[in-house]
């Protein structure tokens, strides 16, 4: 059975940092596409980023390019999303999900970390 756990949500000023972190188990770690999205109050999940199994290149909305990194440890099946210069707009739920972006509706999906971005 897929699990995915994520953690590191919290409470945070604009501008500040957080760490997300997602364990995996279930499956095949190492050999899995892993995507972090979020959802907003009253929106839609949205894709944020998606990385390969060997854990290069990841890419990114615009919106976050070049404030948050994706990476993963495959030797701990953890999966990571750094977030600087965090903005009020980041407030969500964030979620991990195993494989790629599929819409709305991807999963399967952690039960999610919230992050909050306030003054």
């Amino acid at each position: 059975e897929v699990q995915l756990v994520e953690s590191g949500g919290g409470l945070v000023q604009p501008g500040g940092s957080l760490r997300l972190s997602c364990a995996a188990s279930g499956f095949t770690f190492n050999s899995a596409y892993m995507t972090w999205a979020r959802q907003s109050p009253g929106k839609e999940l949205e894709w944020v980023s998606s990385i390969a199994s060997s854990g290069r290149d990841p890419w990114y909305t615009a919106s976050v390019k070049g404030r948050f990194t994706n990476s993963r440890d495959n030797s701990k099946n953890t999966l990571y999303l750094q977030m600087n210069s965090l903005k009020t707009e980041d407030t969500a739920v964030y979620y991990c999900v195993k494989g790629l972006w599929s819409g709305a509706d991807s999963s399967p999906r952690g039960q999610g970390t919230q992050v909050t971005v306030s003054s």
